[in-house]
């Protein structure tokens, strides 16, 4: 959410988007909320918000969640908050709510920790070197 500021940080998420391109139909945007309805726009993707009050995952555990997905041959959307994070009914719709860290990141450094986190799961699926 909100307008990128940091050209390199969003040059580092845009090289790990394009990466894990290679493995599965893979973009980034951004949205406003009041514009946009991920529950209407991606009816039957499971949705992962993003939020540092949200359920702690390691990488092995990131990886099970993009795995589970592949399996079940179902679509994610990832929503990283802007500056004053997610909307707070979005929160409350069925979701996952999953924090990158218990640190707290601009967003554009969210946006580039989980496009790598993403790319790292689907490299380590497929027995890649890069998660080494």
């Amino acid at each position: 959410m909100g307008h990128p500021k940091d050209p390199h940080a969003n040059s580092l998420a845009a090289d790990f988007v394009a990466r894990a391109s290679r493995y599965a139909v893979t973009g980034m945007r951004e949205v406003r909320p009041e514009r946009f309805d991920p529950w209407a726009r991606h009816p039957a993707a499971r949705k992962i918000l993003c939020d540092p009050a949200g359920k702690p995952v390691d990488s092995p555990g990131f990886c099970a969640l993009i795995a589970a997905a592949e399996r079940e041959g179902r679509d994610l959307v990832f929503l990283v908050g802007g500056h004053d994070g997610l909307p707070p009914e979005w929160r409350e719709r069925d979701g996952l709510l999953l924090s990158l860290s218990p640190l707290t990141f601009p967003h554009e450094l969210a946006r580039a920790v989980l496009a790598e986190q993403i790319y790292r799961a689907f490299t380590s699926l497929r027995g890649h070197p890069y998660p080494r």
